[in-house]
C-alpha cells in the first residue's frame, strides 16, 4: 500500500474513532506492520502541522487520537459551549503526582506519603478520569491499585509517562514499595 493511501486510511479511522486508537489496531486494520503505521502517522502529523490545519493528531503512549489544534480552542469552546474542565486542587494535584510517579499505587501508600486522608482526592481524580483502578495487591485486605489514564497524558500534553520530569523519589521521605508488593492482580 502506498504511504499516501495509508495516511488517508489512518486519518479516516482516527476521525471516526473520536478516542485513542492503539497502533497495533491500526496495523491490523490496514494490514501493515506497526513501523509502517508509525511512519505514516508521523508523516500525517507533520502534514497537518505544516499546513496549520485545525486538526492535530496526538500520540498517547502506543495510541493516537485526532483532536482540534490548541490555537483554535477558544473558538471550539465558544461554538460548542463547553466549560473548561475544573482545575485541580492542591491536594488533588499532589495525589495525582504521587500516583503518576509511583504507579501502581494504593490509596494507603498515597496517604502514607502525603500524611493525610486522600479519599476525597482519589475519588475526584477517578471522576475526572485522570486515574483508574488497575488491580489489587496480593496482601490481606487486597487494596486497590491505581494508575494514570490516557486522559492524564492528554490533559498534561504528554505522549508517555517517560516524559514526566525526573524527581528524587526520596524527597517525599518514603521508599518505593518493594517489587513483590507491586504485582498487579486482576480485579
Amino acid at each position: 500500500m502506498e504511504r499516501n493511501e495509508l495516511e488517508k486510511i489512518i486519518e479516516a479511522i482516527l476521525f471516526a474513532a473520536g478516542e485513542p486508537v492503539e497502533r497495533s489496531r491500526l496495523a491490523m486494520a490496514t494490514e501493515c506492520d506497526e513501523d509502517e503505521v508509525e511512519q505514516a502517522v508521523k508523516a500525517l502529523m507533520d502534514r497537518l502541522a505544516f499546513s496549520r490545519s485545525g486538526i492535530r493528531i496526538v500520540c498517547l503512549e502506543k495510541a493516537y487520537q485526532m483532536c482540534s489544534a490548541g490555537e483554535f480552542s477558544a473558538y471550539v469552546t465558544k461554538a460548542l459551549e463547553t466549560r473548561k474542565p475544573p482545575k485541580l486542587s492542591a491536594s488533588q494535584l499532589e495525589t495525582l503526582t504521587i500516583v503518576a510517579y509511583y504507579q501502581p499505587a494504593t490509596r494507603a501508600y498515597v496517604e502514607q506519603i502525603r500524611g493525610v486522608d486522600s479519599s476525597y482526592s482519589m475519588g475526584a481524580l477517578l471522576n475526572k478520569h485522570l486515574i483508574e483502578e488497575c488491580g489489587r495487591l496480593n496482601v490481606p485486605g487486597r487494596p486497590i491499585l491505581y494508575r494514570t489514564t490516557p486522559d492524564f497524558l492528554r490533559t498534561f500534553g504528554l505522549s508517555s509517562l517517560d516524559e514526566l520530569p525526573e524527581i528524587d523519589k526520596m524527597q517525599f521521605g518514603k521508599r518505593e514499595l518493594p517489587e513483590h508488593v507491586q504485582e498487579e492482580i486482576p480485579l
